[in-house]
């Protein structure tokens, strides 16, 4: 007799059990759509969700499960879809469960960003380098377990090599944006560390 044979009226079996059993029994066969990813999943980080320090979003059209980690005291795993940045030409996206162990999913970039938009420059999981040619997977990775590899205060990386201010004024001169009232001390260190970092 089929494992799937009727109990009552339109019910299976294997529905019966759902309504006992929890939700992973149930769907643990349904396959989780991959991420897909261009320069038009980057948008202005000042139009993405701010929690701390950091701005996040998800691709994938569920910022409030992104949100809830992301404002968390105590950690958790970011859903796929999940785009986390501190600077606007670097982002960390989340990717379904499985796709790369070594990295907890995350793929990291390095964006161009201009007023016209979003082109990935670099994209990849364990080489990628950032603008002050720092690996951005060996710097996570120092995160504890808990942070799912994003970096934070006492999260266990290392400190960054620019200060709050730098960050706020890369920040706050996203050429994506909308003009804005931004500061001239602000405008003033973004230029400086655009003139001597590399591009």
């Amino acid at each position: 007799m089929p494992f799937t044979r009727k109990i009552t009226g339109q019910l299976t079996f294997h529905t019966a059990l759902c309504f006992f059993m929890t939700t992973t029994y149930c769907f643990a066969e349904q396959k989780i759509a991959p991420v897909e990813i261009s320069g038009e999943s980057f948008r202005c980080i000042k139009e993405m969700a701010l929690a701390g320090r950091v701005y996040v979003d998800n691709i994938s059209g569920d910022l409030e499960s992104t949100l809830a980690v992301a404002n968390s005291k105590t950690g958790g795993t970011y859903p796929p879809g999940s785009v986390v940045q501190l600077f606007p030409n670097e982002a960390m996206v989340k990717h379904e469960a499985g796709f790369n162990p070594i990295t907890k999913d995350w793929e990291f970039f390095e964006l161009d960003v201009d007023k016209n938009g979003t082109t990935i420059r670099k994209r990849g999981f364990q080489d990628v380098k950032n603008r002050f040619d720092g690996n951005c997977f060996a710097c996570h990775v120092a995160a504890e377990a808990k942070w799912d590899m994003i970096c934070g205060s006492g999260h266990g990386c290392e400190a960054l090599p620019v200060n709050d201010l730098a960050i706020l004024a890369l920040q706050n001169t996203d050429p994506r944006c909308k003009v804005e009232d931004i500061t001239f001390k602000h405008r003033v260190t973004a230029w400086l560390i655009k003139l001597f970092t590399p591009l």
